[in-house]
């Protein structure tokens, strides 16, 4: 009998959420964790973002939580903050090298990795996992205009992944949703709506 493939998810947390909203539909990281253990081995599933750690409450936290206690292993750093030329406040921050440092450390532990990403910075780091022997799929959109996916990016890849023909199995029911009243707890506005965590999701019994 052949073994299940070894895979990993790697999530780039900002990319993501703005080709899911750029397609109009909220991820469900619930579902989307079960169609890939579905898949195969899942061994991991990262999922990579800044944080602004001036901010008394950041919008993204809940869903860190969350997505911590519930099979991801998440992997932040706090965002850089300057004021431009003209004087407005600005963040800055990716996490392209700590995206590219884990997968080059898992790599030699998979048969294929699932990047959720279109950004044509990690073309090179795409192509040195493929030198290890790992199938690399990228997870984006082409359906956008412009395509939220990078051309040299989608040449590079063994597999491209539409995000808008994930969406039946990864995106919130609109109808559930739309079923549940209930209001968003106040340490954690807009939690459900935003993404796909259920009401109550979030508390974790020991």
């Amino acid at each position: 009998m052949v073994a299940d493939p070894r895979t990993a998810l790697f999530i780039d947390g900002a990319n993501l959420y703005a080709t899911s909203k750029q397609l109009g539909f909220d991820m469900d990281y619930r579902r989307l964790l079960k169609e890939f253990q579905s898949r195969g081995n899942l061994i991991r599933a990262f999922y990579f973002t800044t944080l602004v750690e001036s901010e008394e409450y950041s919008s993204i936290r809940p869903l860190v939580d969350w997505l911590d206690y519930n099979g991801y292993r998440v992997i932040t750093k706090a965002a850089k903050e300057f004021t431009d030329a003209t004087g407005r406040r600005r963040v800055k921050g990716n996490m392209d090298i700590e995206l590219a440092i884990e997968m080059l450390e898992l790599a030699p532990h998979l048969d294929q990795i699932y990047l959720f990403s279109g950004d044509g910075d990690f073309r090179p780091l795409v192509e040195a996992v493929q030198r290890k022997g790992v199938k690399v799929s990228v997870v984006s959109t082409i359906t956008t205009n412009p395509p939220m996916v990078s051309d040299e990016l989608r040449r590079q890849c063994d597999e491209f992944i539409d995000l808008s023909q994930l969406m039946p199995k990864i995106g919130r029911d609109p109808a559930e949703r739309s079923a549940r009243t209930a209001p968003a707890s106040p340490g954690h506005p807009g939690l459900e709506r935003r993404y796909g965590i259920r009401q109550g999701d979030e508390t974790v019994e020991s």
